[in-house]
């Protein structure tokens, strides 16, 4: 269940929203927006599909649409671990992903969190592996300032048919995995049914390969029952780590 208020939603699908800046860093155009409302204004993070580079791996104009499905896998897991997000159509640049701005310390990352904060990293290194993350950088991973809730961000380069997974979390590699953690992936399997609402869901943003690779992991990682260690035949850490 998202912890975005229900009572916001709306204005996310339909109030204006007003370009305040771009952030500079990354391959792809992201812009800072607000969205206008009665009440006062809600940051969020745009990432129109016009501005995606093209990759040689990924189909053109899907990452906007990969960030909104790791959103859906993230809620149906019941982890909570991306930021609210939907598909705008008619962004100030076209279609795009609209995201939740998170309010957090960049300068506290992956490389130099407290051992407690990455003692929490476990169901997010078990989604990184299911969703088949391509670029998880240290980065990535975020704690908003006041409730110190962990969050996920970047996920446009997910959900591929091959094994793609590039990370920098493989602290519990060789580690059982927890009973409450396979439970949900149990749980994703069935809303990944024909009759699934989380597949009929997908289905506007992935491929039915793609839904068809992702309840693979899921299964494999059941079967498993411990988190995987990382390949020997590829390259298992993205560039750059940060």
């Amino acid at each position: 269940m998202s912890l975005f208020p229900d009572d916001l939603k709306p204005l996310f699908a339909r109030a204006p929203l007003e370009l305040k800046g771009q952030f500079m860093l990354g391959s792809n155009y992201t812009f800072l927006v607000e969205v206008v409302h009665e009440s006062g204004r809600l940051p969020a993070v745009y990432k129109p599909i016009r501005g995606e580079r093209p990759l040689w791996d990924f189909p053109e104009n899907t990452l906007a649409g990969r960030e909104v499905a790791a959103y859906l896998v993230s809620e149906a897991l019941g982890w909570n671990l991306v930021p609210y997000t939907i598909l705008r159509e008619d962004g100030p640049y076209g279609p795009g992903s609209l995201q939740e701005y998170i309010e957090y310390n960049p300068n506290y990352h992956y490389f130099n969190f407290k051992p407690a904060d990455k003692d929490r990293l476990r169901p997010l290194a078990l989604f990184d592996h299911l969703v088949n993350n391509a670029d998880r950088k240290g980065s990535h991973i975020i704690i908003e300032k006041n409730t110190r809730r962990l969050y996920a961000i970047d996920h446009g380069l997910c959900f591929h048919e091959e094994d793609k997974l590039r990370t920098v979390v493989w602290d519990f590699a060789g580690e059982p995995i927890a009973d409450d953690l396979l439970s949900a992936l149990a749980r994703l399997r069935i809303e990944l049914l024909p009759e699934g609402q989380l597949r009929a869901a997908l289905m506007t943003h992935l491929t039915l390969e793609e839904i068809a690779a992702l309840d693979a992991r899921a299964e494999a990682l059941i079967a498993g029952g411990y988190f995987p260690q990382p390949p020997l035949y590829r390259r298992a850490y993205p560039y750059p780590p940060l």
